[in-house]
């Protein structure tokens, strides 16, 4: 009798499609989405470029070799050049709190010692460190070449050159564990979370808003495909409804309970995590809004594509894990490769993100939130015209 259910399971589970997705290409899908994350591609070891910008307030020989050394470096992208004119302090600053930069590295004077200042966007809490390790390098690197450049033979003989230039070219781990003089050189301030209650939170919660939103619309429809199922949706096309009043209500029914969804989580996360929403409430409503209804939109499309509620389960759970691993719900949009995050902005949860990012993080007016309410409500728009197309068949059969 064992053998006899074992076969029959077995029997089940090859004539089941949507069975044998999720249990054989679903897992596959989802190690290849991590693995291009963490791995910076196909194939590829690459990290992840950091935006900077750099001022040198010194203008001296060494702070120039300095500039030049960061330039060169493949892990810093500069959304500036490093020559630009009239790049000041404040305007550094102010590219970090717009997004523009994650970094702005400014090169001063400290007690007549050649320092710098990194001013850091803190949430991307890898950029730091890289950044720090790699100006430390290039401050302790110019300055020993400086150095070497500026002894003539009548202060020593050959061999004693070729030791202080071989003390130029010593090993990183050399290099970075001088201590001291790492803590003397570089100074790492916070622009952005100074000051703010636990802005981070808001972030995460947003990541997890989004993705459950959307969770939430492709449930709501497919109480569409189980009316459909038991010829409740018959029913109420021979009344006076038609199948666009039908659409319009259960969309405005499913953004309503995902309003509410988002809603009490925020609550929850200001009276437990002391999240600022009331401070955000205008850029907080906007955003949760435009995003509610793209969604609910989505998850009608998804509904009317779908034959039974089994695809929808099936199709749905590999989109929106799919979406929420590049989009940054489920892994931070910073840790990915320029190329994937461009590819994170064609899924929902990348522009909800940034959307919730300028709210709560740079706390920027809500004027500011136009790209990414625009985006949302023509994706919402698009999927709801697309799942009345297609509903078309439920009204002629």
């Amino acid at each position: 009798m064992i053998l006899t259910v074992l076969q029959i399971s077995c029997r089940r589970l090859l004539h089941n499609r949507v069975e044998l997705l999720l249990t054989f290409l679903v897992p596959i899908a989802f190690f290849s989405v991590f693995a291009i994350i963490f791995g910076g591609g196909l194939g590829r070891g690459t990290t992840p470029r950091i935006k900077v910008v750099a001022v040198d307030e010194i203008q001296s020989v060494v702070s120039s070799q300095v500039m030049s050394a960061l330039a060169e470096q493949e892990s810093l992208r500069f959304v500036r050049e490093t020559d630009a004119d009239g790049l000041k302090r404040d305007e550094a600053m102010e590219l970090v709190r717009s997004g523009s930069a994650t970094m702005a590295i400014i090169l001063r004077e400290d007690h007549e010692q050649l320092a710098a200042e990194l001013m850091a966007d803190a949430s991307d809490q890898v950029a730091a460190q890289v950044v720090s390790a790699v100006v430390n390098r290039a401050i302790m690197l110019s300055e020993a070449e400086y150095q070497v450049s500026q002894l003539t033979d009548s202060e020593q003989d050959e061999n004693e050159h070729q030791l202080a230039v071989g003390a130029v070219a010593d090993s990183d781990s050399e290099l970075f564990g001088i201590e001291e003089s790492l803590q003397r050189k570089v100074e790492i301030i916070d622009v952005m979370g100074e000051g703010k209650a636990n802005p981070v939170v808001s972030m995460y919660a947003s990541g997890i808003a989004v993705m459950f939103l959307l969770f939430g619309a492709t449930g709501g429809g497919g109480a569409l495909l189980e009316e459909r199922e038991n010829q409740t949706l018959d029913r109420l096309l021979s009344t006076q409804m038609s199948m666009d009043q039908l659409l319009l209500g259960k969309w405005f029914y499913m953004s309503s309970i995902g309003v509410l969804q988002v809603g009490v989580m925020f609550v929850w996360a200001q009276l437990v995590f002391n999240v600022d929403l009331i401070g955000h409430l205008d850029g907080f409503l906007m955003m949760t809004v435009v995003t509610a209804l793209a969604a609910s939109a989505f998850g009608l499309f998804l509904a009317t594509l779908c034959k039974s509620r089994g695809q929808l389960n099936g199709l749905s759970v590999i989109l929106i894990l799919t979406m929420s691993a590049m989009g940054g719900s489920m892994v931070p949009r910073y840790l990915m490769s320029d190329e994937l995050q461009q590819y994170g902005l064609w899924t929902f949860n990348a522009w909800a993100l940034d959307g919730y990012t300028k709210v709560f993080w740079r706390e920027l007016p809500v004027d500011a939130l136009a790209p990414q309410l625009s985006v949302l409500l023509i994706s919402g728009v698009v999927f709801l015209l697309a799942a009345r197309l297609l509903a078309v068949r439920w009204e002629t059969d």
